[in-house]
Parts: structure tokens; C-alpha cells; sequence
């Protein structure tokens, strides 16, 4: 059974991790996608790589989700390529050095804040204007077991997932008549790319951060992630809405 067949996607963050992954295991069950990222090179090798594996095609779109015009364009070639937009996929996220809120600088919070929940509201906010129109639609926000627990991360990463869970929550709510869903994975500790933002996290932070760290049974990987946004991506989770779906192997089960 092909699970996408003829829906239109399109995935944020996609140059690695769990984007990278989502995007061409949406394309291997059928889906046209649109993979967004700033490194347009991997994107083109993504495109390349599925094109090889067969199944729906990957447009790359080289941009920036903290740019409105990006984001506004980057829906609109899913549209003007493909006629329609089936799913959306709020994937690209940073991380923030552990940093507790009274070692945190403006220039952080606010980098932090813009792309993981400004970004993603961006895309939501016009997602939701041409799934409207369609009367169906469907969007996943990777947030975070950061967005659930109090110190998984620092303070700005903290907050922002919070904000995300609870934007998804809110549009899951309000436009549930309309025909359009909104769940959140909130994955655990995962082998991605996202690591890269903690070269220098605060002393303070780290410390308080991993005191539970060793409650964490194991770390994840991206294709597990994307197993979960495949089945909120397809008609099998058809009642599934306003769900926050955690993905750690047990750990904020401790």
C-alpha cells in the first residue's frame, strides 16, 4: 500500500535529520515534496536521491523559514507544481547552548524564537489560509520533549516548544471543522544534526540540563521520526488531532 499517494508535502529543515529523512520517506509512499533548507546543495543531492529510489519527486527549495517571503513562496511552488498542499511539515529547529534564563542575551532569545516558533508560525498562517480553501489538510510541528519538560534544554529552546505545542493544540482545536488536522511529535534525545547548536553550552545550564539525562534509555533516529510523521502524514491517523506525540523510548515516562 502506498500511504501518500498523490499528496502534496512539504518538509522544512530538510537538509538532515529528521527532515532529510521525512522528506524522502514521504516521496518513497508517493508524495510530491517540496524540501526546504539554506543548504541548497544537500537539497539537490535529496532531490537526486530520490529520483533514484523511486516513488513522487523532491523539489528543493533553498530558503529561510524565518523569512516571510520565503515561506509564503515556498507553499506557493507546492501549489503552483503540484495543485494543492496535502501536508505541511514544521521540521527546522535550533537548539540554544543549554542557556538558563539569566545568562540568556537578546541575540539568542530572539534567534531561537524566530526559528523555532515565528518559522513555523509563518508557515502555519498560510498553510492554513490554502487548506481552508481546500476544506483538507494536515500539518505535523516537530517540537521536543522540550516543549513538555521544564529543563531538557535552556530557556529560549525551552520556551520556544512550548509555544509550538501549544499553537498546534490551538489550530488543531479551531479548525477542526474545516477538514484540517495539527499534531506535534515531540521527540527525545536524536542522532541529528541539531547537536551541532550546543559547541558551547553554559556550565550552569548543561549541569542542571543533564541531571536527568541519565533516566534516558536510548537516543533515536531520524528514520524513527519520520515512521511517526508518515502515519500523522496518512489517512490511517484520520482521528488523530491536537495530538502531542512523544517519541523518547520511555524517558519522560521516568
Amino acid at each position: 500500500m502506498i500511504r501518500l499517494k498523490d499528496k502534496v508535502a512539504v518538509v522544512t529543515g530538510a537538509s538532515s535529520g529528521i527532515g532529510r529523512a521525512t522528506s524522502l520517506l514521504f516521496a518513497k509512499e508517493g508524495a510530491s515534496v517540496v524540501a526546504v533548507a539554506r543548504r541548497k546543495e544537500r537539497l539537490y543531492e535529496l532531490a537526486e536521491q530520490a529520483e533514484k529510489q523511486g516513488g513522487g519527486p523532491i523539489v528543493a527549495f533553498p530558503g529561510d523559514i524565518t523569512n516571510k517571503e520565503d515561506v509564503e513562496n515556498m507553499l506557493a511552488l507546492a501549489v503552483e507544481r503540484f495543485g494543492r498542499l496535502d501536508v505541511l511539515v514544521n521540521n527546522a529547529g535550533v537548539m540554544d547552548e543549554m542557556t538558563p534564563v539569566g545568562e540568556v542575551e537578546d541575540e539568542l532569545w530572539n534567534r531561537v524564537i524566530t526559528i523555532n516558533l515565528t518559522g513555523p508560525f509563518y508557515a502555519c498562517r498560510e498553510a492554513v489560509k490554502l487548506m481552508v480553501d481546500q476544506e483538507a489538510g494536515n500539518i505535523i510541528n516537530v517540537a521536543s520533549v522540550g516543549g513538555i519538560g521544564g529543563s531538557r534544554a535552556g530557556t529560549s529552546y525551552t520556551a520556544s516548544k512550548f509555544g509550538l505545542v501549544g499553537m498546534t493544540k490551538n489550530i488543531a482545536y479551531q479548525y477542526a471543522l474545516k477538514g484540517i488536522r495539527c499534531n506535534a511529535i515531540c521527540p527525545g534525545g536524536v542522532d541529528t544534526e541539531i547537536g551541532v547548536g550546543i559547541a558551547n553550552p553554559s556550565p550552569f545550564g548543561i549541569e542542571r540540563v543533564m541531571a536527568g539525562a541519565q533516566n534516558n534509555p536510548r537516543s533515536g533516529t531520524a528514520e524513527e521520526i519520520a515512521n511517526i510523521a508518515l502515519f500523522l502524514a496518512s489517512e490511517e491517523s484520520s482521528f488523530v488531532n491536537g495530538a502531542i506525540l512523544v517519541a523518547d523510548a520511555g524517558w519522560t515516562a521516568y
